[in-house]
């Protein structure tokens, strides 16, 4: 079991990597699922957006791209998280750039988890889960 955090053209954010692995592993526990190789590359808007065309053939700017390796109950995946992204979210909804982090890095690990937010009130179920995963984080 291993979270990785790197960082591609950006500078590392500000987290507390044994407190958010804790938190991810718990997380992820509470869905029955263990903790495999978990890859958290923080970049630039640039960047997700040129892995968005390549890999998913989108053309549009995200916060978040999630790539699934999950075997069984154990999850494992590569996440491309856009800093710029979350600082420009985090402005529009009010909320701290700590929080709106925090929101995304979960948010990916739920998509492993298997829960989606693209069809017809997934969104509220995904907007739940996150709320709950918060909930759940040692401040």
């Amino acid at each position: 079991m291993a979270v990785t955090y790197q960082t591609e053209g950006v500078k590392m954010p500000d987290i507390k990597k044994r407190e958010t692995t804790e938190w991810i592993k718990a997380v992820a526990a509470s869905y029955g699922k263990r903790l495999g190789e978990i890859a958290y590359i923080f970049c630039s808007d640039e960047k997700i957006l040129e892995v968005n065309r390549q890999y998913l053939q989108h053309d549009y700017y995200t916060d978040i791209i999630t790539f699934d390796y999950c075997e069984g109950d154990r999850l494992s995946g590569d996440l491309f998280i856009s800093l710029d992204t979350i600082r420009t979210n985090a402005e529009q909804f009010g909320a701290s750039y700590d929080n709106e982090l925090h929101r995304v890095i979960i948010h990916g690990i739920l998509h492993l988890c298997g829960i989606n937010d693209k069809g017809p009130g997934e969104r509220e179920i995904m907007e739940a889960a996150e709320n709950k995963a918060l909930a759940m984080r040692q401040v």
